[in-house]
């Protein structure tokens, strides 16, 4: 049940990274996070209602860094090719575990219902 959440996870926060790859092959500022803007609003909300220590931004800080640098490169004005995908979606569901790893217990309820809340815009759903 658990890699079937690690997983539901990924597959939400690989949803979430086409409209980043589409910030970078039009440009996007990668200073703002991965993928420009649209990194740093999955962040936000992937910690939506939760505060972060100082040491626990650190942990986040530095996890993004490193899966960030593990990002295949990007060409501009074209779709990532199936491996390139391949790569990203296990990238981010890796990445995802490590985020969420680095909470409290009660936080990581929070984030679990972040994400699924992430899940079901992308699909079309409520969120609620």
């Amino acid at each position: 049940m658990k890699k079937l959440g690690i997983s539901a996870l990924g597959a939400a926060l690989v949803l979430a990274v086409a409209p980043m790859a589409n910030a970078q092959a039009n440009g996007g500022m990668r200073g703002e996070g991965r993928g420009g803007r649209g990194g740093a609003r999955m962040m936000e909300t992937l910690f939506k209602g939760i505060d972060l220590t100082d040491a626990e931004k650190s942990q986040v800080d530095s996890i993004q860094a490193a899966y960030r640098a593990k990002m295949p490169a990007m060409t501009p004005g074209q779709a990532p090719d199936p491996s390139a995908r391949a790569a990203m979606r296990e990238n981010m569901q890796k990445e995802t575990a490590d985020l969420r790893n680095v909470l409290t217990p009660d936080q990581q309820k929070i984030f679990d219902k972040n994400v699924a809340d992430m899940r079901n815009r992308r699909r079309g759903g409520s969120g609620n």
